[in-house]
């Protein structure tokens, strides 16, 4: 699955990603950005929309999961 070569690439969330609801990132791979569905890595945190975070796994579909992190 190509999504695993993303596991521990950063990311911008485009839609709001939460517990129940299927969220969206933009990763810049291969020259350009493409965007995945997301979902909270641990299934309660809420990311909002223009946050960066953590690709920490990823499933079938073009689904990603993901978990917020600072950026300095």
């Amino acid at each position: 699955m190509a999504e695993q070569l993303l596991v521990g690439k950063t990311a911008t969330v485009t839609g709001k990603v939460g517990p129940g609801t299927m969220g969206e990132v933009a990763v810049k791979v291969r020259g350009g950005t493409e965007t995945y569905f997301a979902r909270p890595v641990d299934g309660a945190e809420v990311i909002e929309k223009g946050a960066q975070v953590l690709i920490v796994g990823a499933a079938a579909g073009r689904t990603l999961y993901v978990t917020a992190i600072e950026v300095f």
